[in-house]
């Protein structure tokens, strides 16, 4: 896959076994424990509960929040529009602690920068982990995570998944 930023087009899937999500998380876990504990993480809903479930019981970690983000739909905001948080832990909970903050992908990039701000703003050091890295679809040219298991240019369907509409995405007619 090249590594020059492209306009990102919708067109294929990438359909993931249960084995595939297990060698995602033998991929981060060198890279999370070369940067040292973590006292804390933050899962962003939906998808990043199974993931933060994972490396959570992978690299023992015991004190877990979860963040809900939503970002509104206007035509005139576009992808612009401000993160309304649903969800977000306590800053009490977070001011201190070393922070890993997960989700399943990183596409356009929004929600992850949203919740490591506000996360950096509760006074905690944050890093960002994400099973899947769509360098693509970021709207960030100097941003990524901080950790991931892989880049694509695909859209990821996990096996946690039930029946996804992928027609809704333009992926298949």
């Amino acid at each position: 896959m090249s590594e020059e930023r492209t306009q990102w087009q919708p067109g294929r899937a990438e359909f993931l076994s249960w084995n595939d999500v297990d060698q995602l998380v033998d991929r981060l876990l060198p890279q999370l424990n070369e940067v040292g504990d973590f006292e804390a993480m933050v899962m962003i809903t939906r998808g990043g509960i199974v993931p933060g479930g994972m490396l959570a019981e992978a690299i023992d970690i015991q004190h877990l929040l979860t963040a809900a983000v939503d970002f509104p739909q206007t035509e005139a905001a576009g992808l612009l529009a401000w993160p309304h948080f649903l969800q977000f832990p306590d800053q009490s909970l977070l001011a201190g602690r070393r922070t890993l903050i997960v989700d399943d992908v990183w596409g356009s990039g929004r929600t992850s920068t949203a919740v490591r701000a506000r996360v950096e703003s509760a006074g905690a050091e944050a890093y960002t982990c994400v099973f899947h890295f769509n360098p693509f679809r970021s709207l960030y040219s100097q941003a990524q995570p901080d950790f991931y298991g892989a880049r694509t240019d695909a859209y990821i369907v996990y096996p946690w998944e039930r029946n996804p509409d992928l027609s809704r995405l333009g992926l298949f007619p």
